[in-house]
């Protein structure tokens, strides 16, 4: 069974590190079982608060804007065309320059209750 979902269907909510999301494809939408894909965007000066998943592993795909992503305490400068892999257990935040949108892929899939605060 075929399963598509158009972005332009599908709520954005905020979620618990404060980035406000699209669930393109996951449990909430789509049979999904190993993984997930949602849009993510931070205006200009925004920041998610710094957490880990036990459980899952993330990548972010940035779309566009510019930022800067911190994993376990290193820093580095993101954009357009970059791919970030955050390993489960990592403690990471991204923060927006300019308003930035990513694509964020999580392995098993997103769930609230796989994400840890300080």
């Amino acid at each position: 069974m075929m399963t598509v979902q158009n972005r332009a269907n599908q709520e954005p909510f905020t979620t618990k590190d404060g980035s406000t999301i699209r669930s393109l494809l996951d449990l909430s939408n789509a049979p999904v079982e190993k993984q997930s894909l949602a849009e993510a965007t931070l205006p200009a000066g925004g920041k998610t608060e710094r957490h880990y998943h036990k459980v899952s592993e993330e990548l972010y795909y940035l779309l566009s804007g510019t930022g800067v992503m911190e994993i376990d305490s290193e820093e580095r400068q993101v954009g357009p065309g970059d791919a970030v892999l955050i390993q489960a257990g990592a403690w990471h935040q991204i923060r927006a320059e300019t308003d930035l949108q990513f694509l964020c892929c999580c392995a098993p899939p997103y769930a609230h209750e796989d994400t840890y605060f300080e």
